[in-house]
């Protein structure tokens, strides 16, 4: 019989995981982001796959939905709710085959996608990790 700690971290597991991170993140980022949506799934769905070209849903760990933060209009209405999708399954499957720990593998994730909400380049994100740590 297996224990409660043989069991893959659920959604709920993820979600409070990358809620908890997201509370850690700089202020300025933070502050700014508050009304992105952060959504945990096991995958991509079919239109993203398509979208994205992606060969197999494991492809994607995580993805920006939305107007990045500079792009947005003052007097715009949005069209859409801001959203960064957390892939459960493709972030598990890359966790199992790498000596990164989850919480970090999710914070890169978090980060990254958060960057683009800012529109921060690859190596703007990368130092917020390293500032970070």
């Amino acid at each position: 019989m297996s224990g409660t700690n043989d069991l893959a971290p659920s959604l709920a597991d993820i979600d409070a995981m990358a809620r908890a991170i997201f509370e850690s993140i700089p202020e300025e980022f933070s502050h700014v982001a508050r009304d992105v949506v952060i959504r945990v799934v096991d995958f991509p769905d079919n239109e993203t796959m398509a979208e994205m070209a992606l060969e197999t849903p494991f492809d994607l760990l995580g993805l920006y939905r939305g107007v990045p933060f500079g792009d947005k209009s003052v007097g715009g209405t949005p069209q859409d709710v801001d959203m960064i999708m957390l892939y459960r399954r493709p972030l598990l499957d890359y966790w199992c085959e790498t000596d990164e720990s989850l919480h970090g593998l999710v914070r890169h994730v978090l980060i990254h996608e958060i960057g683009h909400h800012f529109g921060l380049s690859d190596d703007d994100m990368a130092r917020i990790e390293t500032a970070e740590n």
